[in-house]
């Protein structure tokens, strides 16, 4: 299958607007993965008289790793807007490649920080699931859609992404 299929560089557009529908789709996003789900979890789990865990320093040690993948998720997300010229999604994907801010680190620093932000509130919340949840979302992420991300990302950009992907890792810091 063609990556095409699945991905459409954002037509061009001013930085406001795109950073405009970043932020629209991060409410989405983060309302769903990070709301929606979670409770859904902790309901269920409830439900089935699982009882939350819970340890010493669980809520503060939560907040702090949410706060900061919270912060490197929307850093990503700028840079990609201001610098990609495009979103984060696959139909609206960046019209140049992007290199900068976090992702000199990582190819993928918005996978990142998204899975640590569900393993952060999954922790606040005391789920046993959540942590599932994530490594399963993680998996599906890698051996699913990256692949056709990556296909897509060096038929639009040759060389350069195929440099890029040689010199940075997908999901340790170089």
């Amino acid at each position: 299958m063609s990556p095409s299929r699945y991905f459409r560089q954002a037509r061009p557009a001013s930085t406001g607007w795109n950073l405009w529908k970043t932020f629209l789709q991060s409410i989405v996003f983060w309302g769903v993965f990070l709301f929606v789900l979670p409770v859904s979890l902790r309901w269920f789990e409830d439900l089935m008289g699982w009882p939350a865990f819970h340890f010493t320093g669980q809520i503060p040690v939560a907040v702090v790793l949410f706060l900061v993948t919270s912060a490197l998720n929307v850093w990503t997300a700028v840079t990609m807007a201001v610098v990609g010229r495009g979103t984060p999604l696959p139909t609206d994907c960046p019209r140049h490649l992007v290199v900068a801010g976090p992702y000199r680190w990582v190819r993928n620093p918005m996978a990142v920080a998204g899975l640590s932000q569900g393993l952060a509130v999954g922790l606040g919340l005391g789920s046993w699931l959540m942590p599932a949840v994530v490594v399963a979302g993680g998996l599906l992420w890698n051996y699913t859609v990256r692949p056709v991300e990556e296909e897509h990302l060096e038929q639009l950009f040759g060389d350069e992404y195929t440099g890029y992907r040689q010199r940075v890792k997908c999901w340790w810091p170089c």
